[in-house]
């Protein structure tokens, strides 16, 4: 494009101060003597006509001005036109070059045409109309296929054009690829580079597409989606090919949700940026967090003690964190959640280091700028901690249903066991905890065991209300509008954790299940379209001369 000089002639143009079209000619008169002259005139030629203008001396240098500045224009103007004319040629030949190949159109009318035919010429019974769809969902995708091929082509060959080589890289030639996408696959041809001091292969466009190995990122993105979300790899790969006519078996399916899988993890656990934060108000932020054991391969439990008789692990730990918000309570005074407000952490990591992950993830949500921050969690002692070290400005409240189950252990070691007041006695208990009398509870049942064998064991089971006693005023937090319960999280535990990790003859590495639980936690987090636009920036960005993605 001559766009620069374009507007430096537009320029020049503009700067002529004065114009006057014609021919400035001297003639004098012999016959009169003394009166010689010279003296000018302007003719010029206009409406069919020749035109004469005499021109006084005093005017002359003026109309000389004019009449040069009109020829200066033409030259400017002539040399403006051809510019735009050579920009012309070359956008009319582009155009042709870039046009669609008209086989491509032509293969799908035609084979169309085909189908409608045959259906024309068949009485409509059922069996036939079940066909008449996927058949024309083949032939629409073969064309397709070819078309998507062709531009992606066109877009590496920009690619390749357009890189910059970064110091000691060296182009190897192109290196054909077979790209599968959502209609079917293609090859694509594109430049590789290899740095032989860093002993490292590089292909621009694969980074500048976003590909995923051979996959496209529309492709890429609906495989995760299906792998993650299937009971399985296998009903993933069913799914994909009876709903979308794709043809991608398991093993690949898992492959692909495990490379991709290994980022996710990354991108979820990745430090909360200030400039990304949520700063909408809220008025109550809540925070939970509960573990759940996942069945794990053998090697996955060297070492590891477990809860059966022989003291084998069997399962793995996994903490899911939630955060979701509340702006009011309903007509009877029960809070509400926030519609869509809930999100989700996974992570094989301790408790330890679980919690500042947690942290950053309610600092993304918007913590700072909240109202009030509560953290319901249950009574356990390395979630206590966990709470007390990274949200110590919050509030803090014992899930009133895992309180009531220790109610029922205190009411075993009181009582015994399939005592026939337990039921009568567990629901005293329900009815004074929701009436802050949690310490009175504490004294009355030391009172009952005083002096009795069973003392001990109840003392014990005692003890996770004495720990808690200031976290269990259930009275005072439904008064304040608070949920007492960790419902969302345990809701949680069984949808996001459970329901893909801890099917039937499942057993799990950690990458495996840790990559695909964080898939899912960004899924049921509605955060897959900012996690897939920050990994194709990512992808993009390996190119230093190719610009980022708006």
């Amino acid at each position: 494009m001559n766009t620069p000089a374009k507007q430096q002639l537009l320029q020049q143009i503009a700067a002529i101060p004065a114009m006057e079209r014609g021919t400035l000619s001297a003639y004098s008169f012999k016959e009169r003597s003394g009166h010689s002259g010279p003296y000018y005139k302007l003719q010029c030629w206009q409406a069919g006509k020749n035109l004469t203008r005499y021109v006084p001396s005093d005017e002359l240098a003026a109309v000389q001005a004019a009449v040069g500045g009109y020829a200066r224009y033409q030259q400017l103007t002539r040399q403006y036109a051809e510019l735009v004319i050579a920009e012309t040629r070359q956008s009319i030949a582009g155009s042709k070059k870039n046009e669609i190949p008209g086989h491509i159109l032509l293969a799908q009318n035609e084979e169309i045409q085909q189908l409608i035919a045959r259906f024309d010429a068949q009485s409509p019974q059922p069996e036939l109309v079940a066909q008449l769809e996927p058949l024309l969902r083949i032939a629409v995708f073969k064309t397709a296929n070819e078309l998507v091929g062709w531009l992606l082509q066109q877009a590496v060959d920009r690619i390749d054009q357009a890189y910059q080589p970064k110091p000691g890289q060296i182009c190897k030639g192109r290196d054909p690829l077979n790209v599968q996408g959502m209609f079917g696959s293609f090859p694509l041809q594109r430049d590789y580079y290899y740095d032989p001091v860093e002993g490292l292969g590089h292909y621009p466009a694969d980074d500048a597409l976003g590909l995923e190995g051979s996959y496209t990122p529309a492709l890429t993105k609906l495989v995760c989606l299906e792998g993650a979300d299937e009971p399985t790899y296998l009903t993933a790969e069913r799914h994909l090919l009876q709903t979308a006519g794709i043809s991608i078996s398991a093993r690949q399916i898992q492959r692909v949700v495990q490379r991709v899988g290994t980022a996710a993890q990354q991108w979820q656990e990745r430090p909360a940026q200030p400039a990304q934060c949520e700063r909408r108000p809220v008025l109550i932020l809540y925070i939970s967090a509960d573990g759940t054991g996942i069945p794990m391969v053998p090697e996955e439990l060297v070492g590891r003690k477990g809860k059966p008789a022989d003291g084998k692990a069997k399962t793995r730990q996994v903490y899911l964190g939630c955060v979701f918000t509340q702006h009011g309570v309903d007509e009877k005074g029960r809070p509400v959640r926030d519609w869509d407000s809930t999100t989700y952490l996974s992570s094989f990591k301790s408790i330890d280091e679980f919690g500042p992950l947690l942290r950053q993830h309610a600092l993304w949500r918007g913590m700072g700028s909240a109202n009030q921050v509560v953290l319901l969690i249950d009574g356990a002692h390395g979630l206590e901690n966990m709470g007390r070290q990274n949200f110590k400005d919050a509030g803090q409240i014992v899930d009133f249903y895992h309180a009531l189950e220790h109610a029922g252990l205190v009411l075993v070691a009181l009582l015994g066991k399939d005592h026939p007041d337990q039921k009568k006695r567990l629901g005293q208990w329900a009815k004074k905890l929701l009436k802050d009398k949690v310490q009175s509870l504490i004294e009355e049942t030391r009172q009952e065991c005083a002096g009795k064998p069973n003392a001990t064991a109840v003392e014990e089971a005692l003890h996770y209300f004495v720990s808690n006693v200031s976290r269990m005023q259930y009275g005072t937090f439904r008064a304040a509008g608070y949920f007492i319960g960790s419902g969302v999280v345990e809701a949680g535990c069984k949808t996001v954790i459970g329901r893909r990790c801890k099917q039937s003859g499942m057993f799990w590495s950690e990458p495996g299940a840790e990559n695909i639980l964080a898939l899912r936690c960004i899924h049921s987090s509605r955060r897959l379209d900012e996690f897939w636009k920050d990994r194709l920036n990512a992808r993009a960005a390996l190119n230093d001369c190719l610009p980022l993605a708006a």
